[in-house]
């Protein structure tokens, strides 16, 4: 592995789009979101003609003010100033509950209720108090299935992945993709021990890391992401910065990774030869990066391709799926990000999908970039995945020039 260009970004690129119609929407959408998680389910499973004994509504009702109450304010001691991991835990569990219950009293509140009423099972009250069990019967097998596919390792998902300009040399390349590990408030140093064992048993020839590596400082997550210090690669370890660096003090996480043996690509590129034939490796910081007040963060494609042969395929990092439209006018040959954790928890995949051009898998985009989007290989906040499992991907690159 050669490395071609020069360790700070170069300057001259134009600045970062403004935020998007839906980013801007998302910064307001806090202040509602927990009323209506709490509010909605309270309403569907308590006081749509259950007639519910006294107080069983009342301590339903209560229920849900406290978790209203509870859950914003331990996110805030959880993720703000005082960074505290009991209280984060506390309200990332609390979020992802609410969000499960909200999703499925609205569903099945609406959907099965109609088909009890078309069906012309019970009475009014029989056919509420149905919907009432069933909804909270599915949160729960939900909430412990998602809980166990949160805390799993996560399996190797492989693909091989054809570059048109891929010489021969280098077909059968084994690129191995981890993403999105989000250390956080549950330790998960054993977790993290273990996904490094399983990448080190796909013998990769480049392992890369495409940011969000934590939630809190590198300080902080030391031990939990020490770790990925023992992943192997015959050729490099390449990281780039996600969007929760610039968070979380994001040149300590740059620093740790370099001490870590991982090479961070803060727009610039390395050379991977193999059998005669160049692959470039190239990263970019986040798109966030610009306005995180760092001096020298920003995501500046044309420096981390500057000095590189235009003839020669490009395999480029990028944490955020959007920098694909930048990718593919430059002409790059494969981009590798993650971000969406897949949507995470179901229905958010929709909301995830309106901000970013791919949720997962591989895609096209202009006339010769290929994108693959991670679904992430740990999770942000609520340790729940429901129908979102993590991964780790193996992708073989393929020449159309190999022999045999």
């Amino acid at each position: 592995m050669t490395d071609t260009s020069s360790a700070r970004p170069a300057g001259g690129e134009a600045r970062a789009p403004r935020p998007s119609r839906v980013q801007r929407l998302m910064r307001y959408l806090p202040l509602a979101a927990p009323f209506l998680l709490w509010a909605v389910p309270c309403w569907v499973l308590l006081y749509t003609g259950q007639h519910w004994p006294l107080p069983v509504a009342l301590a339903g009702t209560a229920a849900s003010v406290l978790g209203l109450v509870v859950m914003p304010l331990a996110m805030a001691r959880g993720h703000g100033r005082r960074q505290q991991d009991r209280a984060a835990i506390l309200g990332d569990t609390l979020l992802g509950v609410s969000w499960i219950l909200f999703t499925w009293s609205v569903l099945l509140g609406v959907l099965l209720r109609l088909a009890l009423t078309v069906a012309g099972a019970g009475d009014g009250p029989d056919r509420a108090r149905i919907v009432t069990w069933t909804v909270l019967g599915v949160t729960a097998v939900l909430l412990a299935w998602g809980y166990a596919e949160a805390r799993r390792v996560p399996r190797v998902r492989r693909l091989d992945v054809r570059l048109p300009r891929l010489g021969a040399g280098l077909d059968g390349l084994r690129v191995v993709l981890i993403t999105d590990t989000h250390y956080g408030p549950l330790d998960r140093a054993r977790w993290s021990a273990r996904v490094c064992e399983t990448v080190n048993t796909l013998e990769a020839d480049l392992v890369c890391h495409t940011g969000d590596i934590a939630d809190g400082t590198a300080e902080r997550r030391r031990a939990q992401a020490t770790p990925l210090g023992t992943v192997r690669a015959t050729h490099a370890r390449v990281y780039v910065t996600g969007n929760h660096e610039y968070y979380s003090e994001a040149q300590g996480w740059v620093d740790l990774m370099d001490e870590l043996g991982w090479e961070p690509l803060r727009n610039r590129h390395l050379l991977l030869e193999r059998g005669g034939d160049t692959l470039v490796v190239a990263g970019v910081d986040d798109v966030t990066a610009e306005v995180s007040g760092l001096a020298g963060h920003r995501a500046h494609l044309a420096g981390a391709l500057n000095g590189a042969d235009p003839d020669l395929p490009v395999l480029l990092l990028a944490h955020q799926p959007t920098f694909v439209d930048r990718a593919a006018a430059a002409g790059i040959d494969l981009q590798l990000s993650g971000h969406t954790h897949g949507g995470q928890i179901w229905p958010f995949h929709h909301l995830v999908r309106l901000d970013q051009p791919a949720l997962a898998g591989l895609s096209h985009h202009g006339a010769r970039t290929l994108l693959y989007t991670s679904r992430g290989t740990g999770f942000w906040g609520p340790p729940f995945r429901v129908f979102a499992p993590s991964e780790i991907t193996l992708l073989v690159l393929r020449s159309p020039h190999a022999r045999g």
